[in-house]
């Protein structure tokens, strides 16, 4: 028997999760690789499977959590053996597929990843799949051109796990860093730790605008907001320049117009880490592990038991967190 937090519906209808005893046979059977699991984290998504919002989870009893880290136990899978340090992010594991929160996981071998070395299962879930999207856009920046003397790179959502990491990574690389966030008093201090270059109160582009083009300011962007602000940032990227979307916690919607495409040149490129080739994955981890300081990444997480997940997840929906939680899945209380 091993500890997890379970989801539940009850027969009203009522999704709740509690910290419950598993036995192993109830873990997937159609998984070839078994891990202990060390750590996981919190992100968005998962305080939708906590709570049954989303409709992500179909069925019940569930496991959720998106992401952990750990070592292998049992291995059917001629890549990874017993004692090996992986990491598992994305593939909808914890959606539809018992996921991290539980001190032992059954998955498959091609949703694993090693652990670059360097790296501790511990940091490799302060970085998670929030980090791992931040760096992946940035990788498609580079790729299509981007270089610290293009000039200033926009990172919208900036004190969340997708943007401060983002901006952690950034500075570390040279690039001159803009700050989105909605406290700029009570975040400027943070963000300019990570090394942002300027603070930007949110509110000056949340508003609607007529203009189809605005002044060219941004030689690239990371935004994890998108509706208006997205739309805005489109009208203000220089020619040919590249905007990665990672996320939508503004708005799913986009009241952009052609123009910028057409007259400036400039790319919109969907960040989809869950699914990402193993290649392109194991490329962006080994880049994390150069690439993000080790003391933003430690400035940026704080660890929480897995007793704490729960309520994590509710106050993660409210914008009650910051920066990263990574869950001591081993310290079950």
């Amino acid at each position: 028997m091993f500890k997890a937090i379970i989801v539940k519906k009850a027969e009203d209808e009522t999704i709740y999760a509690e910290l419950s005893d598993v036995d192993e046979s109830q873990l997937p059977s159609e998984g070839n690789v078994t891990v202990e699991v060390h750590f996981s984290d919190v992100n968005f998504k998962d305080g939708l499977c906590l709570t049954g919002k989303g409709r992500l989870v179909r069925e019940y009893p569930h496991i959720p959590g998106i992401d952990f880290s750990g070592i292998v136990l049992e291995s059917d899978d001629s890549r990874f053996k017993p004692g090996d340090k992986v990491i598992n992010t994305g593939w909808r594991v914890g959606e539809i597929w018992f996921g991290g929160y539980s001190q032992k996981a059954k998955v498959k071998g091609d949703w694993l990843v090693p652990l670059p070395e360097g790296m501790s299962l511990q940091a490799s879930m302060a970085i998670g799949t929030a980090g791992l999207s931040s760096m992946l856009g940035i990788v498609e920046l580079e790729d299509h051109g981007l270089i610290p003397e293009a000039g200033p790179v926009l990172v919208t959502g900036a004190s969340g796990g997708v943007g401060s990491i983002a901006v952690a990574i950034l500075a570390s690389l040279g690039y001159e860093v803009a700050a989105v966030t909605g406290n700029v008093e009570k975040n400027t201090p943070f963000l300019k730790h990570l090394g942002a270059t300027s603070i930007i109160d949110r509110h000056t582009l949340s508003e609607p605008t007529n203009k189809v083009l605005e002044s060219a300011v941004w030689s690239g962007c990371i935004d994890s907001v998108g509706g208006v602000m997205l739309a805005r940032i489109l009208a203000q990227m220089k020619p040919e320049a590249t905007v990665a979307a990672i996320g939508n916690a503004g708005d799913s919607s986009l009241p952009a117009s052609v123009i910028p495409f057409l007259l400036r040149g400039i790319k919109l490129i969907g960040i989809d880490s869950a699914s990402k080739e193993t290649p392109k994955r194991i490329r962006a981890w080994q880049r994390l592990s150069t690439d993000l300081p080790t003391e933003k990444l430690d400035s940026i997480s704080t660890e929480i038991p897995l007793s704490a997940v729960i309520q994590a997840g509710q106050d993660i929906l409210v914008g009650k967190t910051s920066g990263r939680l990574v869950v001591n899945v081993k310290e079950a209380k």
